[in-house]
């Protein structure tokens, strides 16, 4: 009787999951019949977070306007946005002017990937969560053209499926062999915290998960027609793990080096008041951009001072994705006031273009301290803009950002608290004609990442997609 039971539940079940899989497939191939041909969509499920990728994705969406104008362009995005404000965002916050509004694909099931959604074993749910989050989208609205330009690749075989072609720009793996050392290290981070760092068993669980999580993300990049990527430490990463390099393009992001060097020379002039002398952080408020410590390389620094020395100025300006962001703006200042800093370091958020340009134009220095930041668009804005930048002496910033220009140093690069205050102290103790000099040579070398550079290269990388 048992036997019985068990049989007949087991058929049940089976054919339940036959039904579901012959439903899922059902509504594959209605979306595929009812494509939209002349559409393209850019997956982008956060259009408020301020940071580079935001700038990346409009100005993929002006090159594809620019190349194609007849593509209908459609964003999929959890925000409350309509194609009017996005459009107004675009220019007031990154001075990019779209040819015309984009559509707007509204997602409702954000949460998928919101980090907060996973307290444990955060990568795979967020990955797993961002193939329901495109159901949705692909669902609302199957394009011809499908783009992500956030760095959801798990999302690439489900487009793929739908008949789409896959683009992609890639702003850094969601795994490297980097993070896989660390963990195999026992180094405590952001995204490794002691009690795993701190034992031998669950260190090494991390790395099999990890190495696990690294096969299925190669398997799932390696569905994107046509993979660019925004520097040589990230290609040779997605090289390494997605297996197509002959399809993988290096793509500089756009920086505004232009607007920067040529249209605000009154206000970005190199010569500048170094009194005090101000120093200017450009981040969102995420955990990886170490925004504590700058506060206590600051702090450090202003310890060390001479009490004649004038008294720099930190200046932090970013945005905040989501409440984990807001509390840890909170705790930053908090830190300010008790390392006795807090009319030291200035705070602002959602800060608009033009006012970051005129902050730019009184720093003589600009931070960035996350550990492997694939590219860092803000260094080479610093550079754009006049003031020397000390950046994390790793990934992007040194292998393409802060090298040599003309047998001219462009920079500082540092890695700890000591090594960002000594650069600070040398900015501060070196003599205007100095300054200058390396301010110019980061000048120069900053135009190789101009928006126009972008757009070109974009295009270049694009076109054998779209043509066929």
């Amino acid at each position: 009787m048992a036997a019985s039971v068990l049989v007949i539940l087991a058929s049940l079940f089976l054919g339940f999951v036959v039904a579901f899989f012959c439903y899922l497939c059902a509504m594959v191939v209605e979306s595929r019949r009812n494509r939209k041909q002349v559409a393209a969509g850019f997956f982008h499920p956060y259009t408020n977070d301020g940071g580079g990728g935001e700038k990346v994705l409009w100005c993929a969406v002006k090159a594809v306007q620019e190349e194609y104008p007849n593509l209908e362009c459609f964003i999929y995005t959890g925000d409350d946005a309509t194609p009017q404000s996005l459009s107004a965002r675009a220019v007031d916050r990154f001075g990019v002017e779209l040819l015309r509004p984009p559509q707007v694909v509204r997602l409702n099931r954000r949460k998928w990937i919101e980090e907060s959604t996973y307290p444990h074993f955060t990568m795979i749910g967020q990955s797993l969560g961002s193939v329901f989050l495109s159901w949705e989208a692909l669902r609302k609205l199957t394009p011809k053209f499908y783009f992500d330009t956030s760095g959801y690749a798990f999302t690439y075989p489900l487009a793929w499926l739908f008949g789409c072609k896959v683009l992609c720009y890639t702003h850094y793996p969601t795994i490297s062999s980097d993070m896989v050392s660390r963990v195999r290290q026992r180094n405590s981070m952001y995204n490794n915290n002691n009690l795993i760092a701190g034992s031998v068993w669950l260190s090494n669980g991390k790395v099999v998960y990890y190495m696990i999580l690294s096969w299925m993300y190669g398997l799932a990049g390696s569905c994107a027609h046509v993979a660019m990527v925004n520097s040589s430490w990230t290609k040779a990463h997605i090289d390494k793990l997605w297996k197509i390099p002959e399809r993988t393009k290096r793509v500089y992001p756009p920086c505004n080096t232009l607007t920067l060097q040529v249209e605000n020379l009154q206000a970005l002039s190199l010569e500048r008041s170094t009194k005090p002398p101000r120093f200017i952080s450009v981040a969102q408020f995420r955990p990886e951009k170490a925004h504590a410590l700058q506060i206590d390389a600051f702090a450090l620094v202003i310890k060390k001072l001479q009490a004649d020395a004038p008294r720099p100025k930190l200046q932090f300006v970013g945005s905040c994705r989501n409440s984990q962001d807001k509390k840890r703006l909170s705790q930053l200042k908090e830190k300010c006031a008790q390392l006795n800093i807090k009319e030291d370091v200035e705070f602002y958020e959602d800060l608009k273009y033009r006012d970051l340009v005129l902050l730019l134009g009184g720093a003589v220095s600009g931070l960035h301290a996350m550990i492997d930041e694939h590219f860092g668009i803000c260094v080479v804005e610093y550079m754009a803009a006049g003031a020397v930048p000390i950046a994390h002496d790793s990934a992007g910033p040194r292998m393409d950002i802060v090298a040599e220009e003309d047998g001219q140093r462009t920079g500082f690069l540092a890695h700890d608290v000591e090594g960002y205050a000594d650069a600070i102290i040398s900015i501060m103790q070196m003599s205007d004609a100095e300054r200058l000099k390396i301010a110019a040579a980061a000048r120069k070398r900053a135009s190789r990442f101009s928006e126009e550079r972008f757009y070109e290269d974009f295009k270049a990388a694009v076109r054998p997609v779209f043509c066929n």
